[in-house]
């Protein structure tokens, strides 16, 4: 079977406490499964972007994996009926790039060219929709139903775990047995479910990510669910989209100070990934970095996804699509096709931005970001998120305080002249002792050759004319009678 890229997402809620899932693997996000004559595939990373306001809460989900779309299928535990709808890959890639984490490369500090009359001092270093219908069948009651997009969606009510497993799995919906006992605990916890599944002759090739939102606020990620698939180890990366800060309440954090950082200057990179790395390792598999909690104006952030949308590549999922360009002069039609598409691309993008900003006070948002990669065995418990008792800002700028090696600094001989490079202190060293050589007093001490005979010329006009002033002074004493 050939191996594709898909991307799906979701979110959910709850007025007295919020369940959220992480999108799994090759059939189902939330809980994903994957049909028994499939190879099995694995989910690597996750991408999760939670809205929480105290009218709504929304839970975005983005992810990868190997198989046949016609397999997609998803399940998710949810509080009450919740509202479906669709968002879009580009909306992932530009909170991405507002947030991403970056270490600044420090100042290479190299020595200056030498200059006239200095001493050279040392450098430092320094959709459609139906209406909903419902029903029951075997114990469990059908809540809601609808097609939202490419996809069937269906909210479920039951009592009885086994009778839930025995339903989706004669829908279609192909439930692991190790699995089962885990939807069996969410029904006994009073969870009710939403199933999704793509439709059948859509033809989509790549699945877009699902938004779920859900009336009040108190989130938590049931993260026993998403372990439905996974391997050893999920990369996962939330963003938080709030008045202010949150972080997980049932889970170990950690932060990286830019104390810990060093610059090496011979791969020019920063050991961040392996401090990163370290510590995951020094929690088991359980730790959460919280990588940084931005203050952001919404209104840029509505700016920069309509850029995307306009001006954006093709190989990001959008909210609309665009003509295919083949390299040769489009016609009127075709640029008015494209327009039409990025301005439909831009007003999908406004809707799906006024849920995901819902209930967040104008004009800014806070953003906190959290990064983990997840052992499987910590995925036995669901997380819970609350407000941090530290709301500062936390930047996405690192600036490393130790620096491994030297930069390479551009070596000067007497007259100026770049003669090639070496490391910082080498080519300080080097630069100094041309200076030396030459005499001292700085490249300008031995430049101005050329312009010493212009120089004396000047001298001595000045010498002939006081000259010939003191001859005049003295005929004319001596014409005195």
């Amino acid at each position: 079977m050939r191996s594709i890229h898909v991307t799906g997402g979701f979110a959910i809620l709850a007025a007295a406490g919020l369940s959220l899932f992480g999108v799994r693997d090759a059939s189902a996000c939330g809980g994903c499964f994957t049909p028994p004559a499939e190879t099995e595939s694995v989910i690597t990373d996750e991408k999760m972007i939670l809205s929480i306001s105290m009218t709504q809460t929304t839970l975005y989900d983005e992810i990868e994996y190997s198989g046949s779309p016609a397999s997609f299928a998803w399940v998710l535990p949810i509080k009450g009926t919740v509202t479906v709808g669709l968002s879009a890959d580009i909306l992932f890639q530009t909170i991405n790039q507002l947030t991403a984490t970056q270490v600044i490369e420090p100042a290479a500090n190299c020595p200056p060219p030498p200059t006239c009359g200095e001493t050279f001092a040392a450098a430092g270093s320094g959709g459609t929709v139906e209406s909903a219908g419902t029903g029951s069948g075997g114990g469990v009651t059908v809540t809601a139903q609808a097609q939202v997009g490419p996809y069937e969606t269906v909210q479920l009510h039951s009592t009885d775990g086994s009778a839930l497993n025995n339903w989706l799995i004669a829908h279609g919906y192909q439930i692991p047995a190790s699995t089962q006992p885990i939807i069996a605990a969410y029904v006994a916890e009073s969870f009710d479910f939403l199933a999704l599944k793509l439709i059948p002759g859509v033809g989509v090739q790549a699945m877009q990510p699902v938004r779920v939102t859900s009336n009040g606020a108190a989130p938590s990620l049931p993260l026993h669910m998403v372990a439905v698939g996974t391997g050893p180890t999920t990369g996962i990366t939330i963003w938080v989209i709030a008045d202010g800060r949150w972080q997980p309440t049932n889970f170990p954090t950690f932060t990286i100070d830019d104390s810990e950082i060093a610059w090496d200057w011979v791969t020019s990179s920063s050991n961040y990934e392996s401090l990163r790395l370290s510590k995951e390792a020094a929690y088991a598999g359980r730790g959460w970095q919280i990588e940084s909690s931005l203050e952001l104006n919404q209104d840029t952030v509505t700016q920069t996804l309509e850029q995307a949308i306009q001006y954006g590549t093709s190989t990001v999922g959008g909210y609309a699509s665009t003509p295919a360009q083949d390299g040769g002069a489009a016609d009127a039609s075709a640029v008015d096709a494209a327009a039409s598409g990025a301005q439909g691309g831009v007003s999908a993008a406004a809707a799906d931005l006024a849920v995901l900003f819902a209930g967040v006070a104008a004009p800014n948002a806070r953003f906190t970001r959290m990064r983990s990669d997840v052992a499987r065995s910590a995925l036995s418990v669901d997380m819970g998120l609350q407000a941090s008792p530290d709301q500062s800002e936390m930047t996405n700028l690192h600036y490393p305080s130790k620096q491994i090696g030297e930069p390479l600094c551009p070596v000067y001989n007497a007259t100026c002249d770049v003669t090639g490079t070496a490391p910082r202190s080498q080519a300080q060293a080097e630069t100094d002792a041309a200076i030396a050589s030459a005499g001292g007093g700085g490249c300008s001490t031995s430049r101005p050759q050329r312009e010493s005979g212009a120089a004396v010329g000047v001298l001595m006009a000045l010498a002939a004319v006081s000259a010939a002033r003191a001859g005049k002074k003295r005929r004319a004493r001596k014409a005195r009678p």
